[in-house]
């Protein structure tokens, strides 16, 4: 299973995403596991997630819906400045 981290911008504060549901609620549906969150203490506008991801078609698919776009919305995430890394097995 894969190990994903996926950082961005928020227009929000960081309390607000880091207390928000819609994670949960959107990534436990795919049977994602380990969702951890980081904030970049120099400037908490820089958020990411690092997570465990059972299949990332179904993940890559779930980030078109228009459930990510809410999701996103109500987080105050920065759609453009989303990146996702995959952890690299070497």
């Amino acid at each position: 299973m894969p190990t994903i981290i996926g950082h961005h911008n928020i227009t929000k504060d960081s309390k607000h995403w880091l207390s928000s549901p819609k994670r949960k609620e959107l990534f436990g549906s795919l049977g994602i596991t380990n969702i951890r969150t980081f904030v970049d203490p120099q400037n908490p506008k820089q958020v990411a997630l690092m997570m465990d991801v059972p299949d990332m078609d179904a993940l890559a698919a779930m980030m078109q819906s228009q459930a990510a776009a809410d999701a996103m919305a109500f987080d105050g995430v920065v759609p453009e400045s989303l990146v996702i890394l995959v952890e690299a097995k070497g």
